[in-house]
């Protein structure tokens, strides 16, 4: 397929998306599935279009004066792409399989219009309602961190040192481009591609089969990182989802001592156990229910909270989530952070850690959830993280933001990783 029958095929997926309300990943799939003429290389193409158009669909829909999915796709073209009306209809000429042409009057709002001029939400392509959240969060820089998020993001990987070293999985991947991460001390990126580059699908590889690597954002190996787990201790990963950080905590303490992987959700943590395999992990139980825990209260060394948030963080990653995201959405998560902070507090030992971590830059989400906590919990305390970052990193320029005295932030503006906030809290001994 030529760019027209690209940018046709992501107008069709832009516009499903937004009169069936459906995820991006699910209308893509479909897509492909009624297209099937259309070649890994097309739809990878079509994919990046559509994306770019999520990430930037409020100032995309303002500088043309409209956000059809048809201005949509031409807008990614325009803004994104670096192409002129002129190049683009040259480009265009002679496909049949193209879109139908732009309506003057968008061009016209186009070559108008001055970014500058929109309102501030616009500017950083977020939803109106959340700017008092990252004003709150970012201070006068809170604009820049928004417009981070509308960037897209690379392909992180962790090296698992269970079975290889990094320099071994960089070189396994050479020809994906893949490079040591500047931060996580096993880290591995693959820089984002352009305009219809696609990621390689290291998944494929044979030393992913073997277990050399996962695939995990450099800023969630960070925050697994921060636990500071040692061998031989005992470990409660509470939200353990897929298994991620559960993965990277067992690999912390070469197989020594014990990581307890716990979901209430029994769908997302079903895949752990493959994984565990893939990996060569033998230190961790996986519960899927809390009978077999509560034996356990008051005996773990550090317990990870990984608590369930509205993923502000990851809009790079999943652009369609940030245009559904509502107060009342962020209402319900503060309220389950809460349930599971409490639920998980009783785990921890006395002298023993509590982290708490959210993919969320908002801080209803994170430092004011935590200030709450420690408001009726003064058995626990606050333990500084920024010493334990540059020691963990190895970097001293590189500085996440301070959340409020309660932890730090990661966002893709600082750190240039997905959005985290963590906090390590210690119970004092009794």
């Amino acid at each position: 397929m030529r760019l027209g029958g690209r940018l046709a095929g992501a107008i069709e997926v832009l516009d499903d998306i937004e009169t069936r309300r459906r995820p991006v990943a699910d209308a893509l799939k479909d897509w492909g599935l009624s297209h099937r003429f259309a070649g890994s290389g097309d739809r990878a193409a079509m994919g990046n279009i559509v994306y770019d158009a999520l990430r930037m669909k409020l100032s995309h829909g303002w500088s043309l004066d409209d956000d059809s999915a048809l201005t949509l796709g031409y807008a990614v073209m325009f803004r994104q792409w670096g192409f002129t009306p002129e190049a683009l209809a040259a480009e265009l000429d002679g496909d049949r399989f193209a879109p139908a042409p732009l309506p003057e009057l968008r061009l016209k709002a186009l070559a108008d219009r001055h970014i500058e001029d929109a309102p501030l939400h616009v500017q950083g392509d977020i939803p109106e309602w959340a700017v008092s959240s990252f004003e709150r969060n970012f201070g006068d820089n809170w604009l820049n961190e928004a417009r981070a998020l509308t960037a897209r993001p690379s392909l992180d990987l962790r090296a698992n040192t269970l079975k290889v070293d990094r320099d071994k999985v960089v070189k396994a991947l050479e020809r994906a481009g893949a490079e040591a991460c500047r931060l996580a001390p096993q880290g591995v990126r693959v820089p984002a591609g352009k305009l219809s580059d696609r990621l390689p699908n290291v998944t494929a590889e044979l030393s992913f089969a073997k277990g050399w690597f996962e695939v995990q954002d450099e800023g969630s190996q960070l925050v697994a990182g921060l636990l500071m787990a040692e061998g031989g201790e005992q470990i409660l990963d509470y939200c353990a989802g897929g298994g991620g950080k559960t993965l990277a905590l067992a690999a912390t303490m070469h197989n020594k001592g014990q990581v307890h992987a716990y979901d209430a959700d029994r769908k997302r943590l079903a895949p752990i156990i493959e994984r565990l395999k893939r990996a060569g992990t033998r230190n961790v139980q996986v519960h899927d229910g809390l009978a077999a825990l509560k034996p356990l209260a008051g005996k773990f060394d550090r317990v990870l909270i990984d608590a369930p948030c509205t993923g502000t963080g990851t809009w790079r990653r999943r652009p369609d989530t940030k245009w559904r995201l509502t107060e009342k959405n962020l209402g319900e998560r503060v309220t389950q952070q809460h349930e599971v902070l409490e639920a998980a507090t009783p785990f921890v030992r006395p002298g023993g850690y509590l982290a708490y971590v959210t993919c969320s830059l908002l801080p209803q989400e994170n430092q004011e959830q935590v200030q709450n906590f420690l408001a009726v919990h003064p058995e626990f305390e606050l333990r500084p993280s920024q010493g334990d970052f540059a020691c963990l990193t190895g970097q001293t320029e590189i500085k996440p933001l301070d959340a409020g005295g309660t932890g730090i932030t990661l966002s893709p503006a600082t750190t240039d990783t997905d959005g985290f906030y963590f906090c390590l809290m210690q119970r004092r001994p009794s």
